[in-house]
């Protein structure tokens, strides 16, 4: 028997239920579901050292269990003596069975360890039911050995959903585990 990620279990037998439950939905089709996990981090310190974009894939490629691969610059900017195509960013798109677990361990593992939390906020939503989430030390992740790290710096991380309103997709984050703050 195959491996099932427990979020990805619990979202077919629980949340699925519970959302159609909360909007109505006439058909099982019409309920969102989370469809990929973007995380992306800025390294503009890369421009004077190019082995912190070394540092930063792995340490993205760590956090996350999958490879991260380094962003190029679009265009020059002389005022950061930047040139087009110099590396200046990692990113990871995570989807599948790596994008459920991550969020397990995000939810269950990293959020707790962040210091004075009580909630991430609900605000991070863009309109079209995709949420994206700062976070500003990447030490949170067990992942990481504190020794080892070069500078602290943050994350972003893009949750993409099929959900048409941010209410939707609030309502299915909430449901997956993402603990949003109590307005």
């Amino acid at each position: 028997m195959s491996y099932v990620p427990r979020l990805k279990a619990e979202y077919k037998e629980r949340v699925i239920k519970a959302l159609t439950e909360e909007f109505s939905y006439k058909n099982v089709m019409q309920v969102p579901k989370l469809e990929k996990i973007v995380v992306s981090k800025g390294v503009g310190a890369a421009i004077a050292d190019k082995k912190l974009i070394d540092y930063a894939v792995e340490e993205l490629t760590n956090i996350t269990g999958q490879k991260a691969i380094s962003t190029m610059s679009k265009k020059d900017v002389a005022s950061f003596k930047l040139r087009k195509g110099m590396p200046i960013g990692v990113k990871v798109t995570l989807r599948g069975d790596k994008m459920y677990e991550f969020l397990d361990r995000l939810v269950t593992a990293s959020l707790p360890r962040v210091r004075d939390f009580n909630g991430i906020k609900a605000n991070g939503f863009d309109g079209r039911g995709n949420y994206n989430l700062g976070i500003t030390e990447q030490i949170i992740y067990p992942e990481i050995n504190i020794d080892q790290v070069k500078k602290i710096n943050g994350m972003d991380i893009t949750f993409v959903t099929s959900a048409d309103t941010d209410k939707e997709a609030k309502s299915l984050l909430g449901e997956l585990g993402l603990p949003f703050k109590k307005n």
